[in-house]
């Protein structure tokens, strides 16, 4: 089973940080979880939230910020997250918007080619369904995996569709029986975000494939 850092290892550093990706790390996780946005002038900025108000001391707009600006608030680009990561674990990338995608995309490709490093050590999730069809239609190299965090019956049926690697649901709407469906299909089960010791222990015990997780040593 998969122990996945949520935003790095976020209990114990700042979120996205590098800082947190380094706890995560040193923590032996098996997979990082982290989030994308644009800059103003198109890097790939690591980061949650489409403003700055609750993670920095700074307000405002994401891409209304340069990369040096962002970088001056603690917020590291993707770049630098792979190249702190060195491919000692497997990364998560959500991709929060879809004008966010392909700038992504081409800087892990870029990543792989010039570090020899193998697609299969990405992941790329997203809410945004039709974000996840495009790239399974004109990129089908990336593993893709399907975040939802209501009742969602088409998200095996979709995940066929665009040959998925993982559905991604809050824990809250797993039962055994559902993780048992999901793997017969052919799909691992990654939930999210898992804190309490009590629910990771009986997720656990129905062998879902990883658990995403905020203190990733609970695991």
């Amino acid at each position: 089973m998969w122990k996945i850092g949520h935003r790095g290892a976020c209990g114990y550093a700042p979120e996205n940080s590098l800082l947190s990706f380094q706890k995560a790390i040193d923590l032996g996780v098996d997979a990082v979880e982290l989030d994308v946005h644009l800059s103003a002038d198109n890097e790939v900025m690591v980061i949650h939230d489409p403003t700055l108000d609750r993670t920095t001391p700074s307000q405002g707009f994401v891409n209304s910020k340069t990369k040096f600006e962002l970088q001056q608030l603690g917020i590291p680009t993707l770049a630098a997250v792979l190249d702190l990561i060195q491919n000692r674990c497997v990364v998560n990338i959500e991709l929060k918007t879809k004008s966010a995608a392909q700038p992504t995309l081409d800087l892990v490709a870029k990543y792989c080619e010039s570090r020899k490093a193998s697609f299969q050590q990405i992941l790329i999730s997203s809410f945004d369904w039709d974000i996840l069809r495009e790239i399974s239609h004109q990129q089908p190299e990336y593993q893709l995996g399907i975040l939802y965090e209501e009742e969602s019956p088409d998200a095996i049926a979709f995940a066929q569709t665009i040959g998925a690697f993982s559905l991604h649901p809050n824990y809250k709407l797993l039962t055994f029986e559902k993780v048992k469906k999901i793997q017969a299909f052919g799909f691992k089960v990654f939930p999210w975000t898992v804190n309490d010791p009590s629910a990771i222990t009986t997720l656990t015990s129905w062998h879902v494939d990883g658990i995403i997780s905020d203190f990733p040593d609970r695991i």
